[in-house]
Formats: structure tokens, C-alpha cells, sequence
């Protein structure tokens, strides 16, 4: 049985975090968490109502990284989803055993180990496995100042991630299998798997002959006002009220 694994944030792959930032801070309400460097990029992350969390990642570095070259395949958009695992050498060896080529493995950092799922076999999205230790500083990323001076009296929910699935054997086996996903509501054509200690989700819709699989949006509750007419484009993913 899968232990301790926690559905962490979602991650937009963007041009510029900047672009985005009051938008979040002032329209929907978000709280400035942590940011710092990658390889290749520049990462923040914001913290909604219910402490679902959003990363936005930036290309960083010379022209031709794995994020400029996302961006310029298909403009920005969800890049990954990223799950807090209690041993990564175990969380590899069981994707491993499951039919998954394990890709970016690392842990020489005692702060944070990582290794990922490719996305032509986790659905169409990158899958990103983490181990970290918080009692350990991590000195690169830390806490950020907020773009908004000010406290926006309405903070949305960031209730997780939908996407698009040809295969419902394939999703079950990635999200429970792997990870410790519950299935909460399964229906004809859709279902939303969760995780006992994380505010997110994901909500998978099934279609066998989907021109492309992955994800396709992000999902709000609590929030009924009108959203920034140019988020949709600048994350180049829709916000779904519920």
C-alpha cells in the first residue's frame, strides 16, 4: 500500500511570471508562497484558499532549455503535477515495477529528490515525484513579497486539475497504483481521484478517441465574481467555476 503520498501543486509553464502575479494576488486572492531557480527555469508559487497551491515556471538560462522548448512547442500551459513522496528510491522502484520509464532522477540535494513520469506514459502530463525534508533549509527557494499591496477580501479555491484520458485502466493505475489515489466519484465517463491529505484533485475525463490526452484545465470553487479576462491566456489553460 502506497504511503504518505501528498498531491502537492499544479504547475503552468509560462512566459513571464510577472505578467500573471497581480492577477492572481489582487483578482482571485492568492498569497505569495515560495519561488526560486531551476534547471533551465525560475519558479513561484501561490497558495489559495484551502492551500491548494499554483507554480508558475519561467524559461531561465540560454535558449533551447526543456522549458523554452515547451513553451515554443505549444505556448504556455500546464506542465506538471507534483506529488510529495516519503522515500523517492522506493517511489522509483515501484514505478518502475509498474511499466514506467523513470526520467530526471535526482538526489543528491538532502532538501530535495525528485524523479519524473513521461508524459507519453502518465497521460499527457508530466508527473513529478518529490522527497523532501523540511526539517533540512532549502536556501534557493524561499518565501517571496507579494506583487499586491494589499489583502484581496476574496480568496478562490484552487480544487485541482481536469484532464482529458483515453484510457481509464491506464489513469487507475497511474493515480492509484502509483500515487494512492482514492476514486471519489467514478461515473460513465469521468472521474475524480483524490488524496487524503491534500486540498487538490484531479478530475479525469475519459473520451477513447481524445485527439490528445493531458491536461485542459484548472478548477475554482468559492469564487463567483468575474475572472481576469486575460488569465486564460497568459497560463494558456481555462479556470473552471464550480
Amino acid at each position: 500500500m502506497t504511503r504518505a503520498i501528498v498531491f502537492d501543486h499544479v504547475a503552468c509553464g509560462v512566459r513571464r511570471t510577472a505578467d500573471i502575479a497581480m492577477l492572481l494576488e489582487r483578482d482571485l486572492g492568492a498569497r505569495a508562497y515560495r519561488g526560486g531557480p531551476g534547471p533551465g527555469f525560475r519558479g513561484r508559487q501561490w497558495t489559495f484558499a484551502g492551500e491548494g497551491k499554483l507554480e508558475l515556471i519561467e524559461p531561465d538560462g540560454e535558449p533551447g532549455g526543456f522549458l523554452h522548448r515547451f513553451i515554443e512547442a505549444g505556448g504556455p500551459r500546464i506542465h506538471h503535477v507534483t506529488f510529495k513522496v516519503s522515500d523517492i528510491h522506493d517511489s522509483r522502484t515501484r514505478a518502475e515495477a509498474l511499466g514506467y520509464d523513470v526520467v530526471g532522477f535526482r538526489d543528491d540535494s538532502p532538501a530535495w529528490k525528485e524523479c519524473f513520469l513521461h508524459p507519453k506514459q502518465a497521460g499527457g502530463i508530466v508527473v513529478q515525484m518529490a522527497e523532501a525534508d523540511a526539517s533540512i533549509e532549502d536556501d534557493d527557494w524561499q518565501p517571496f513579497a507579494a506583487v499586491f499591496d494589499g489583502c484581496a477580501p476574496r480568496r478562490a479555491v484552487l480544487a485541482g486539475a481536469r484532464l482529458v484520458s483515453r484510457s481509464r485502466d491506464r489513469s487507475r493505475r497511474c493515480w492509484c497504483e502509483l500515487l494512492g489515489a482514492t476514486v471519489e466519484a467514478a461515473g460513465a465517463d469521468e472521474e475524480i481521484f483524490r488524496w487524503p491529505d491534500s486540498p487538490l484533485m484531479l478530475r479525469v475525463i475519459y473520451d477513447e478517441h481524445a485527439r490528445r490526452e493531458g491536461a485542459t484545465a484548472l478548477e475554482l470553487t468559492g469564487f463567483a465574481a468575474p475572472l481576469p479576462e486575460a488569465l486564460p491566456a497568459l497560463l494558456g489553460t481555462n479556470f473552471l467555476q464550480l
